[in-house]
């Protein structure tokens, strides 16, 4: 699974986002092509969507003449990305949706939140902001956005936010993003930590997102992420950091079988955990050269304890950088 620069970010919860200097570059606001019901051929770019109705975005469907409306329903906007936008990364806010989405650019699939029918799970509350990987992007031309939305009662749609195109300009540079889709199983064994350990029957969670938010809903306990990366020649003779951001609550971290690091303690022998004040901690974990494979795959496992409410790695810049980039960093902070 490689994960060098990740491309469309998938049900990525942005919490993370939101503490970011994001600087609006193109607005959404404004009218946008609109239509109930449910057909997939309403995200491809060339669809005719010239009959469809207009309405306003950000605001609730049902204050645009759909009045009582539960149900799907489909936006569609037509808008040019500059040229001198393609150095910068790139992310697509759309506020607050009521309640699941599904977001598509240029036919592509780039993120969501929530589950549709029949296993209806709403997402209502949060805040949608994803990821746009330069590959999907056209620039200086027409993109074509399309979202499926479905709500099953109250008010729908794109309801509220700053809707546009954002940038970030970096405070940590990341070598290797690691944002994205991670292995993960709840439980607790050792083995899970061995870079040879067969994790393809585990469930896939985003990273960063609250675990709670992805179908474990109630769940504390010990859980385990896993990944694989593959390091490219460029930095083979750099001394490397693994980033993974902030954890509730507590973590031991393991590459290539070998921990590397902790934060917090698990209970053992008899003594308790210690979790106090550990979900704030920013996670930043030096990576011994001799663990490292430079060629072939190289595993990071990720022990968690949550010891209540929220759990999981949550938020932050998650990914390696090398020594010299985070010195710069923590410098900054």
């Amino acid at each position: 699974m490689k994960k060098i620069i990740s491309i469309a970010f998938l049900f990525l919860g942005f919490s993370s986002l939101f503490a970011m200097d994001l600087k609006r570059e193109i607005n959404l606001k404004g009218e946008w092509r609109f239509e109930i019901g449910n057909n997939l051929s309403y995200k491809e770019p060339g669809f005719d969507d010239s009959k469809w109705e207009k309405i306003n975005v950000p605001d609730r469907w049902e204050n645009e003449g759909f009045p009582g409306y539960d149900g799907y329903a489909w936006y569609r906007l037509t808008f040019n990305v500059p040229s001198g936008l393609k150095a910068k990364k790139l992310y697509l806010q759309l506020g607050r949706i009521d309640a699941v989405d599904r977001v598509y650019l240029n036919g592509k699939l780039v993120g969501g939140k929530g589950k549709f029918p029949p296993k209806y799970d709403p997402a209502g509350e949060e805040r949608r902001c994803y990821l746009l990987s330069p590959e999907l992007l056209k620039f200086g031309a027409d993109n074509v956005l399309a979202v499926q939305v479905y709500d099953d009662h109250g008010s729908g749609g794109i309801v509220e936010g700053d809707v546009g195109i954002y940038s970030r300009v970096d405070v940590l540079e990341l070598k290797i993003d690691l944002r994205g889709q991670w292995k993960f199983s709840t439980g607790d064994d050792m083995k899970w930590a061995a870079p040879d350990y067969d994790d393809s029957k585990w469930k896939t969670i985003a990273v960063p997102c609250y675990w709670e938010k992805q179908g474990f809903k109630r769940y504390d306990g010990i859980a385990w992420y896993r990944n694989k990366i593959k390091l490219p020649a460029t930095l083979s003779d750099e001394k490397l950091i693994l980033m993974l951001g902030k954890i509730n609550d507590i973590d031991q971290v393991y590459f290539n079988g070998s921990l590397i690091g902790y934060t917090g303690e698990f209970p053992r022998d008899g003594h308790k955990a210690k979790y106090k004040d550990m979900k704030n901690k920013e996670r930043a974990y030096f990576i011994p050269p001799l663990l490292i494979r430079h060629t072939g795959d190289n595993v990071i496992a990720v022990r968690v304890l949550d010891v209540g409410k929220y759990g999981g790695i949550y938020k932050g810049y998650i990914g390696i950088t090398t020594r010299g980039e985070y010195l710069k960093y923590s410098k900054r902070k």
